[in-house]
């Protein structure tokens, strides 16, 4: 009895030391590089654990980790950086992370408008029109168009299973964990918000380690149309990917 009551001790020491070493919270102060003011509303994500937070009024953050897991700052208008957590910075338990603000130039945009007649018959034919479907996707109540929803658009992606050279085969094939991510994300609300509000790929390029062109490449892929992958914001696309890489494994059973 004396034995087993030392083994058990020695056991919940153990457990509770690896607990505390494997996973726990570093804060840390947002700050310009340029004057070093504190910066709020920075968006900070633990890429490994795919879990969020946001700084407060003074820089502040404070967010789940642990050793040698990169920490992703990111906001509109200034340089996005990956800062990887080190034993220092978890036995400190705050550091300063200074971000460095975007030079951007504004560059002159053409509308193409319609040349419409005034006489319906006429106009109804000169605007195009474009034959999607409308899918259920987070954030929009009653869906959002994509592509064509057919026999066409599977075929699309079956073909794609049995085609080792294509696109579509080799990201789905050889990213599984960072798939994975994907249903971690729609936990965090802090990283579903800041996918609402963003539309420029960045985040989502970087949670799934690929780039943004490869992005609107698996969503054509998917058969998702140009408009929606122009104008859906990042929730939407991380959705849309999550669905066709469903459908991919589904396919891949059969």
């Amino acid at each position: 009895m004396r034995y087993f009551v030392v083994f058990f001790f020695l056991f919940l020491t153990t457990t509770l030391m690896a607990q505390d070493v494997t996973s726990q919270k570093v804060s840390g102060v947002i700050v310009n590089d340029n004057g070093l003011a504190a910066i709020s509303n920075v968006n900070v994500i633990n890429l490994n654990k795919v879990r969020g937070t946001i700084s407060d009024a003074k820089g502040f953050f404070e967010i789940e980790v642990s050793v040698n897991d990169t920490l992703h700052f990111s906001l509109i208008g200034f340089q996005s950086i990956k800062v990887r957590v080190t034993n220092d910075w978890i036995k400190n338990k705050t550091t300063k992370i200074q971000l460095t603000e975007k030079a951007i130039a504004l560059e002159e945009v053409n509308i193409m408008p319609y040349n419409l007649t005034g006489y319906l018959e006429i106009d109804s034919k000169l605007i195009p029109t474009r034959e999607n479907f409308r899918y259920s996707i987070s954030g929009l109540t009653e869906g959002y168009e994509a592509g064509e929803y057919s026999p066409n658009a599977f075929g699309r992606v079956l073909g794609s299973i049995f085609n080792p050279a294509d696109m579509l085969y080799n990201f789905f094939g050889k990213k599984p964990k960072e798939l994975k991510r994907l249903k971690e994300m729609k936990k965090d609300e802090t990283v579903r918000n800041l996918l609402e509000s963003k539309y420029d790929r960045e985040t989502i390029a970087v949670l799934l380690g690929i780039n943004k062109n490869e992005i609107a490449e698996i969503l054509q892929r998917c058969n998702y149309s140009d408009s929606f992958i122009q104008t859906a914001n990042d929730l939407q696309i991380m959705d849309a990917i999550s669905g066709c890489y469903e459908e991919y494994k589904i396919l891949k059973k059969k």
